[in-house]
């Protein structure tokens, strides 16, 4: 099965894992789309590059303040949550889910999958 096969089967499995999740996508540290399930016409590109950019920022911030490597970081606003995994240096996981939803789901579901991601990156 071809690289990109996967990863969007991965992305698809995690968003039947937890079906409350608003989306799921995977990009490229530059900012592309490769993989993604999205709902409410979110686009994935934007996403993307938004979520490359997050996670380069959180990068400079672990560096900075000497906290190690980057693992992840989340976002909580009034109508969601999106929290955003390293997958490996060339990846970025984003994991979009409502107000309220069970993080520690998300987290254990997605970390096991944004590091599995990570090492077929390489």
């Amino acid at each position: 099965m071809a690289k990109l096969d996967q990863f969007q089967k991965s992305v698809d499995g995690l968003r039947a894992a937890i079906p409350e999740l608003k989306g799921v996508l995977l990009a490229s540290t530059e900012g592309l789309p490769i993989a993604h399930s999205l709902s409410n016409g979110t686009d994935p590109a934007r996403m993307a590059a938004m979520a490359a950019a997050a996670s380069s920022l959180g990068r400079r911030v672990s560096d900075t303040l000497h906290a190690g490597a980057f693992e992840e970081i989340s976002v909580a606003g009034n109508d969601g949550q999106i929290f955003l995994y390293s997958a490996g240096n060339k990846g970025v996981l984003a994991v979009l889910g409502p107000a309220g939803c069970n993080a520690g789901l998300v987290h254990l579901e997605a970390r096991g999958l944004a590091k599995e991601i990570g090492e077929q990156f390489n």
